[in-house]
C-alpha cells in the first residue's frame, strides 16, 4: 500500500495554490530528457550546433518541458490522479545553469466528472517565462 495520499475534488478549492518547485537547468537534464524523447535535433545535445543558432548551450525540448509540467501537477494530485489533458505553449529557452521555478494554481474543479484543471507556469531565473500552461487531471472518486 502507498503512503501517498491522492486528493479528491472534495480536497480542492478553486484558487489553491500548488507548493513552487525550483528544477536545476543541467546539462544532463536538457541531453537525457531530449534522448528519452527521441528528439536528436543536434541543439538539444550539441552545444556548437546550440551555439550556432545564437544561443549560449543546448536548450531544453518541449517534450521534456511537457514532462516536468505533468510531474508538477501529479506531484501535488497523488499517484492515482490521471492526466486527461496538457496545454502548454512555450516561452525564453531553458539552458543549464539556469534554475526553472514551477507554479500553479487550481482555476476550476467539475465534481460531476472528477476532474481539476490547473494553471501551470514555468520561469527560469534569468529570462523568465519559460513554458506556461494548464494540466487536467481525474481525480479519484471520494472513498
Amino acid at each position: 500500500m502507498s503512503d501517498y495520499k491522492t486528493l479528491t475534488c472534495a480536497d480542492v478549492s478553486i484558487g489553491d495554490k500548488l507548493p513552487p518547485l525550483d528544477i536545476d537547468i543541467t546539462t544532463g537534464l536538457v541531453v537525457c530528457g531530449a534522448l528519452a524523447t527521441r528528439d536528436f535535433e543536434p541543439v538539444h545535445h550539441n552545444k556548437a550546433a546550440a551555439v550556432a543558432t545564437g544561443l549560449p548551450d543546448v536548450f531544453m525540448n518541449i517534450l521534456t518541458s511537457q514532462g516536468l509540467m505533468t510531474r508538477f501537477a501529479t506531484d501535488w494530485s497523488g499517484p492515482e490522479a490521471v492526466v486527461k489533458s496538457l496545454d502548454l505553449r512555450l516561452g525564453a529557452p531553458n539552458v543549464p545553469g539556469m534554475v526553472m521555478t514551477m507554479t500553479g494554481e487550481v482555476t476550476a474543479i467539475d465534481s460531476d466528472n472528477s476532474t481539476v484543471d490547473i494553471a501551470v507556469v514555468g520561469e527560469n531565473n534569468i529570462w523568465g517565462m519559460h513554458m506556461q500552461g494548464s494540466v487536467q487531471l481525474a481525480l479519484p472518486q471520494e472513498a
